[in-house]
């Protein structure tokens, strides 16, 4: 194609695989970090997330959670209005009447994340400053961290990482090195991670922790005989802080699709040194049950075409599980950031000659898209009424983090977010 002609190429790490991986920098179309608040807060679930930021903070927040009818959310927002940003009123101490009367009204409350936003950081307002200064009048009550949520040069995946970064500094360092241990890092919902629970401990796998925690007051070890598995692709900074600590990554494909699931899994199997006999006894009928439920799907996906914008960085190991265990064809895989360390196992399971774009230069992404003509696009919310206006059929990127993807039991689910927007085209068009 013409259209990638003008893309400067970089191969560097993709040995064995004639994959090159193209470099993009232009007008970008995401979501910001901001919109990890809607997983995280169901996820730890004593904490409350406090947005520093702009009405238009309110409102995406808002509207990325839906209305919380029956139960009083555990997010909001502290608006910066017109006196914080001419300097009338002191941004510390406002921000400290708000956290004070927020903690007041829910005392209920044992670890509050201070979020920034582009507002906070364009006025300049140091929430890892205020976050100590809070930290040592509730000292006994509630635990005030601080990241950063804003979409300056990020994607929204990214305030998962910050998140969970800012929670790895709050881990105490151990003076003794405890036994050997497992930690799965990355958000998962609850029956994901209680699926995985049973799986490790009928593996043979003891002492497994799972980060973050779903209680604040959980405890979290990790030293030099922590051994840990991603389950989330987009966690750079998270995974850097606990290497830091000593703990080793075991490097694995991520758990989507029954074929990702099992080599993420006998990957962690390895490093106990479980037997295969073992690792297929446990599995086995899991693996079948997935199989037989994932191909209910594969007539609508086969041979299907699909496409994808940059935006949630879950886009390769996706592109992976939809052509090698559901046979469609992948014409693009756009990623915001490739960590290739992390993603060395995915790329080598990935067809040869795939097109891997890092960056986005999104008129140019658009060109290419309108020449290929994929059966289906992953892209932005931004991204799909027009790409739909267009009779483009498309699925929003953001809905594969909010929904359980992950293991055996979500291998079929996974497939048929991807098999309904196809289905209803084909309905439309008859």
């Amino acid at each position: 194609m013409n259209a990638i002609v003008d893309l400067p190429k970089d191969h560097a790490g993709l040995v064995g695989k004639n994959i090159p991986i193209y470099k993009e920098r232009g007008q970008r179309e995401v979501f910001c970090g901001l919109t990890g608040i809607i997983w995280l807060h169901r996820k730890i679930q004593d904490a409350f997330f406090l947005v520093v930021g702009s009405r238009t903070c309110a409102h995406l927040v808002q509207s990325a959670a839906g209305v919380m009818i029956f139960a009083e959310p555990r997010f909001a927002t502290a608006i910066i209005d017109d006196r914080d940003l001419a300097g009338i009123a002191d941004a510390h101490e406002e921000l400290d009447r708000v956290v004070k009367a927020l903690l007041a009204r829910r005392p209920d409350i044992k670890m509050l994340f201070l979020v920034g936003s582009c507002p906070s950081e364009v006025i300049k307002l140091d929430l890892s400053r205020a976050a100590q200064r809070l930290n040592k009048e509730f000292l006994n009550h509630c635990r005030i961290l601080s990241y950063s949520g804003s979409g300056i040069e990020t994607t929204f995946t990214q305030g998962e990482d910050a998140c969970l970064a800012s929670l790895v500094n709050e881990i105490p360092k151990p003076t003794v090195v405890g036994e050997k241990k497992l930690l799965v890092v990355g958000c998962l919902p609850d029956v994901v991670e209680d699926q995985f629970q049973r799986l490790f401990t009928e593996l043979g796998i003891g002492q497994v922790s799972f980060f973050p925690p779903k209680n604040s007051q959980q405890k979290i070890e990790i030293d030099g005989n922590t051994q840990y598995l991603l389950a989330q692709p987009f966690l750079a900074e998270t995974a850097r802080l606990i290497e830091e600590r000593g703990a080793k990554r075991i490097s694995a494909p991520f758990p989507f699709g029954v074929e990702g699931t099992t080599a993420w899994l006998k990957a962690a199997v390895n490093e106990w040194g479980i037997s295969s006999s073992h690792f297929e006894q446990v599995t086995q009928a899991r693996i079948e049950r997935a199989r037989k439920s994932l191909a209910r799907y594969l007539p609508m996906l086969e041979n299907k075409s699909i496409s994808f914008f940059p935006d949630s960085q879950l886009e390769i190991p996706l592109a992976r599980f939809l052509s090698q265990e559901c046979g469609m064809k992948v014409l693009e895989i756009g990623t915001p950031y490739l960590h290739k360390q992390h993603l060395e196992a995915e790329l080598e399971l990935l067809p040869e000659h795939s097109r891997i774009v890092e960056g986005q230069d999104v008129e140019k992404q658009l060109d290419r898209c309108r020449s290929d003509k994929p059966d289906i696009v992953v892209c932005g919310l931004g991204l799909a009424n027009p790409l739909e206006a267009e009779g483009i059929t498309t699925k929003w990127s953001i809905e594969l983090v909010f929904s359980p993807v992950h293991g055996y039991e979500q291998a079929a689910d996974l497939a048929e977010l991807f098999a309904r927007p196809l289905n209803r085209s084909m309905r439309l068009a008859a």
